[in-house]
């Protein structure tokens, strides 16, 4: 997937008045690119990537998904963006503590308004299971895998509806360096065999260079990118 920002700005309304979070943004990430974006807190990454994500809207400007302007378009349609082309993956994992392993990477599926089989649904998962290196795990309650394999598990969960695009923010904030490396290290490979767009919002220069670029995100404005 293809994402583009044209002349983004966002504000928010506070006593005194707008305040800035972002100024005239401007930004393309080519389909297949895998792109960190840094800066410091409160610099606006997370804003800026809910935007992209379609759970945010810019205050002024564009958010192009595949040359489509989602900020003007209605609910339904961000909704079902959403669920079935973007993965969200949180520093928090995010996992439903009551359910297994495998339910966990099922649940994208189930709630979108695609047309599969059981047995379809639960192969895909087991597939996206394999890839993250869980798939012995399956039936496991989460609460008994380590951080880094929570992580793990909401990768394949982004990935369960086959997303053109995954947006990560802080994945690897909850995480010792050796899980860290492993999660990143599933990120490249994903984006190198499949070519799902990637962007993550991170502090951690490590982190940032496993992507393709880095950005920084400071005082509104998007910096000049450098090559990893």
């Amino acid at each position: 997937m293809k994402v583009e920002l044209r002349g983004v700005h966002k504000y928010f309304e506070a006593r005194s008045g707008p305040v800035k979070i972002l100024e005239n943004v401007n930004l393309v990430v080519p389909h297949g690119d895998f792109v960190s974006i840094m800066g410091p807190s409160g610099s606006g990454k997370t804003t800026l990537l809910n935007m992209i994500g379609c759970i945010d809207n810019p205050s002024y400007g564009k958010v192009l998904l595949d040359d489509r302007d989602t900020s003007v378009a209605n609910e339904s349609i961000r909704e079902q963006v959403r669920l079935r082309h973007v993965g969200f993956i949180f520093q928090s994992y995010n996992l439903l503590p009551t359910l297994t392993v495998l339910e966990n990477v099922l649940l994208p599926m189930q709630l979108s308004e695609q047309v599969r089989s059981r047995k379809e649904e639960i192969d895909q998962a087991m597939a996206l299971l394999r890839i993250v290196g869980l798939d012995a795990r399956a039936k496991d309650s989460v609460l008994k895998l380590s951080g880094g394999q929570q992580q793990r598990v909401a990768i394949a969960r982004a990935l369960s509806n086959l997303p053109g695009l995954i947006l990560a923010d802080e994945p690897t904030g909850n995480l010792d360096e050796r899980s860290s490396k492993e999660v990143l290290d599933v990120f490249r490979t994903i984006n190198e065999n499949q070519r799902i767009t990637t962007i993550m919002v991170t502090h951690d220069s490590k982190a940032a260079s496993f992507a393709k670029r880095v950005l920084y995100l400071e005082g509104g404005h998007l910096a000049q990118h450098h090559a990893i």
